[in-house]
């Protein structure tokens, strides 16, 4: 009995109908798998813990910006019975102080005014899913998966300033393309700040994939000519490069870009065929800056926003995507490799007006 104290009565029991010795201490108790735990579960004795879907874990990590953004439009629109021009200006404002971005809410109130005037909005549960429905028309707009294709090797030049969360996407994708069967080779171009390579190299062990790096400071073009050079030898997938943020020196951010991408291109002819904008969402309006300065001066091709569970700002996703007809490809809702997923417009409105 003594054991049986020490786990309490009902580990107890469940070890005996599970046929676990009672010499066995907890930490030494073979694990059972879900078949192999039929007869405690028929019993009744507990019941299996299911990993959260993913919807659910979006759900979860849009709850900041749901209860930031919906929570204040339902607020203001269930149980109005009827909606007035006056109902359209505080949800204006509720819009704009989301970050939803001032372009796209005068587009979506002018939409909605529209269907005011057609006797289509009767009362606030209508006006919540016209919103609901023109936010989605808008994100699937410019929706496209990012697709590899046939080209080898595909090169993701991947960009974005300082403390984004870029290297850390970068480390997921090339976990995600490994696990999938890509051979994938990362490129450290980011040798100004202190730390990039090892950050890069650290992922790239964690995910069995090589990295071609220099010391600290050196050129980043010359990284990129060396491992361009090594994605053809290596007869690589996947050649997915991390860039600067920032730099310490003279040297222009955005014409340090071109000079990147004039590399490429002389080296894989039409490469890069993805520039992969990595954009903070809790930023808010600063990643609508960050966005039309990298598309002017970069040539970007595709957005992934972090950090989506951390802030109430969700409504940036809207924003950049619509504002500047850019693919949302990923979007992170938190720390682990599994959460940093494809866009899916559809999962994503629901997930935050699901109520």
């Amino acid at each position: 009995m003594e054991v049986q104290e020490k786990k309490g009565f009902l580990r107890g029991l469940i070890d005996k109908v599970a046929g676990v010795k009672s010499s066995e201490t907890p930490l030494e108790a073979p694990e059972k798998s879900v078949s192999e735990a039929t007869a405690p579960q028929a019993s009744g004795l507990y019941e299996t813990t299911e990993k959260p879907s993913f919807f659910e874990r979006l759900k979860s990590g849009l709850k900041k910006t749901k209860d930031g953004l919906v929570g204040r439009i339902d607020a203001l629109v269930l149980g109005k019975k009827t909606i007035d021009a006056d109902t359209l200006e505080e949800l204006e404002e509720i819009l704009i102080t989301s970050d939803i971005g001032v372009k796209t809410t005068v587009e979506l109130i002018r939409t909605l005014e529209q269907r005011l005037g057609r006797n289509e909005l009767k009362d606030g549960e209508a006006l919540r899913a016209a919103l609901k429905d023109e936010i989605l028309a808008r994100l699937v707009a410019h929706h496209s998966p990012l697709e590899i294709g046939s080209r080898k090797p595909f090169v993701l030049l991947v960009i974005g300033v300082n403390g984004v969360g870029k290297t850390t996407t970068i480390g997921k994708l090339a976990s995600r393309f490994s696990g999938s069967g890509k051979k994938v080779l990362l490129a450290a171009a980011d040798t100004f700040r202190a730390a990039a390579a090892e950050q890069l190299t650290a992922w790239g062990a964690r995910s069995g994939v090589d990295v071609i790096r220099h010391k600290e400071g050196a050129d980043p073009s010359a990284v990129v000519f060396d491992a361009c050079k090594a994605a053809m030898a290596r007869d690589v997938d996947i050649l997915i490069i991390d860039t600067a943020g920032r730099l310490h020196t003279k040297v222009n951010l955005m014409e340090e870009m071109k000079k990147i991408r004039r590399v490429i291109d002389r080296e894989i002819h039409g490469a890069p065929h993805e520039t992969l904008l990595v954009l903070d969402a809790a930023t808010g309006q600063n990643a609508v800056s960050q966005a039309r300065l990298f598309k002017e001066a970069a040539g970007v091709s595709g957005l992934a926003l972090t950090k989506l569970d951390g802030t109430a700002k969700g409504g940036i996703v809207v924003a950049v995507s619509h504002e500047f007809a850019l693919p949302v490809r990923y979007i992170g809702v938190g720390e682990s490799i599994e959460d940093l997923r494809d866009f899916d417009p559809q999962e994503f409105t629901d997930a935050l007006f699901q109520t």
